[in-house]
């Protein structure tokens, strides 16, 4: 199924209703900001003058690296499985956030290198315990890049709203996404690379140097899924197949930070469609997470340095996206409220 644009031929008298309505609210002409972009962008979505939004959900998804055996993360790889036992017990950021701004928080074992049993409140959707170590090998097999895919696209049919954000999980994500990122925009290692849980600068530099090694090892992989393959983890790949399920039944996606992002790549390498139903919740931090946005056109709701993931920034941005919308549905018009509009 192919994911088509919000603004395609039959949706443009939609298109200049939006634009009526959202001017003749009694403020300035583009006074709102942002918030009239996300306005508009949200009643193409839903093809709707009085847009709504309702039961958001955070899907988490977790998952182990191989390349962490190239020495490029600050923190044991241990500390995935054990932050998942944090969010079950809803002691993690996100537990909080999603919990103030009224989400329905789900975590995903997408490829954990640990066995949780079965568990209330986690999904095993478990690929393999953690993928293999891309410095030497491809991370997945195709036949497991797929099988990641379309889990992510049956997470999302199994969600009852119309909104969903995308957080993770993962020592070593950092790695795979500067890796994915080089590799699907062109940009140099160099400004892909950040510090991720914390490296020093020389962590950072050594960090560089295995995606720029392991990059020259498969120099011949070029197209998308092969590329998602071969550096990708099994939460990133799991993310993209959620994305462009929830773009194709015309939901909200909110878009978190650097891990989340490399995910988004792929997808809209694949069905650049997808990006018309993406708000970008903030930017992070993370070294190479405004390049990225940029190529992507993206323009984030927020910058606060934040780099901790889990989908953090799309719990914290969501009051933003709810107030462009009730605006757009509940704001008085110059006619209703008898307010004089503006002077020729």
């Amino acid at each position: 199924m192919h994911i088509s644009s919000i603004e395609s031929t039959q949706d443009l008298v939609l298109s200049t209703l939006l634009d009526v309505a959202i001017n003749n609210k009694t403020k300035p002409l583009g006074s709102l900001g942002m918030l009239e972009k996300i306005a508009k962008q949200i009643g193409l979505i839903q093809k709707s003058t009085h847009p709504a939004l309702n039961d958001p959900a955070i899907l988490v998804f977790a998952g182990d690296h191989g390349v962490v055996a190239e020495n490029i993360s600050a923190f044991p790889q241990s500390v995935t499985w054990q932050m998942v036992e944090n969010f079950l017990a809803k002691g993690a950021a996100i537990n909080v956030f999603a919990r103030q701004n009224g989400f329905a928080l789900q975590i995903v074992d997408a490829g954990v290198n640990h066995e949780f049993g079965q568990r209330d409140g986690l999904i095993n959707k478990k690929i393999a315990p953690g993928t293999r170590n891309f410095a030497q090998e491809p991370a997945m097999s195709l036949d497991q890049c797929q099988q990641a895919l379309q889990s992510g696209a049956a997470l999302i049919n199994a969600l009852k709203g119309n909104v969903v954000g995308f957080g993770e999980m993962g020592i070593g994500n950092t790695t795979a996404a500067a890796a994915l990122m080089h590799k699907l925009t062109g940009l140099p290692v160099a400004k892909c690379v950040g510090a991720g849980t914390g490296l020093a600068p020389e962590g950072i530099v050594h960090k560089q140097r295995v995606i720029e090694g392991a990059v020259a090892f498969h120099a011949n992989v070029v197209n998308p899924l092969e590329v998602l393959a071969t550096f990708g983890g099994f939460e990133i790949a799991m993310m993209t197949g959620a994305m462009l399920q929830a773009a194709k039944q015309r939901m909200v996606l909110l878009i978190d930070g650097f891990i989340c992002t490399s995910a988004l790549l792929v997808a809209a390498k694949l069905q650049p469609e997808v990006l018309d139903y993406c708000v970008f919740s903030h930017c992070s931090d993370e070294s190479g997470h405004q390049a990225m946005l940029r190529y992507l056109g993206a323009q984030p709701l927020l910058q606060l340095g934040l780099r901790l993931g889990e989908g953090t920034g799309c719990a914290l941005a969501y009051p933003l996206v709810q107030a462009s919308v009730n605006f757009l549905r509940d704001m008085a018009t110059f006619d209703s409220a008898q307010v004089s509009e503006k002077k020729e």
